[in-house]
């Protein structure tokens, strides 16, 4: 998985630029294409690490869908107010490779499962379930932030006769 990992981080950090030295950039195409490609890719690793009984089908879903959650924000908030933000604090989509990266190597060398709260877990799972509540709580405040900048920036009319 870690060669594939670093694979992807290649791809996805060098066709912008290569399109821009080439001086062929398409941003819109750029963009759709990057995104699409991100999705189906998110979907293939959550599929793997269900399938390898690295994760539990639940917490996989449910990584999924608050990562797709956060996705559509981002595109929407792309749209409404003409900023794209794919970072957020510390953690991006490099940063998520590297501790994805870290919970493979993890798995190599130890046993998968972590003591927590008196029972063991699936080390992914208990990522898992971490990575959920942080990309829930970027969506909600995203959704916030971002609603009321298009609310401030677009007032309601007022008719005043």
């Amino acid at each position: 998985m870690i060669p594939l990992l670093a694979l992807n981080w290649f791809g996805d950090s060098l066709d912008g630029t290569l399109a821009r030295v080439r001086h062929q950039e398409r941003p819109r195409y750029g963009y759709y294409v990057d995104h699409v490609l991100d999705a189906i890719g998110f979907g293939s690793l959550m599929l793997g690490l269900v399938l390898g009984r690295h994760m539990t089908l639940g917490i996989g879903l449910g990584f999924l869908a608050a990562y797709y959650l956060l996705l559509v924000e981002i595109a929407l908030a792309t749209h409404a107010r003409g900023t794209f933000r794919m970072s957020f604090g510390w953690m991006g989509p490099t940063e998520l490779r590297i501790v994805l990266a870290a919970g493979t190597l993890t798995l190599m060398l130890r046993p998968e499962t972590v003591a927590l709260l008196g029972r063991h877990w699936r080390l992914f799972d208990v990522g898992g379930a971490a990575g959920i509540a942080g990309l829930i709580l970027t969506f909600v405040t995203l959704a916030i932030t971002n609603g009321l900048a298009v609310y401030r920036e677009e007032p309601p009319f007022i008719d005043r006769v």
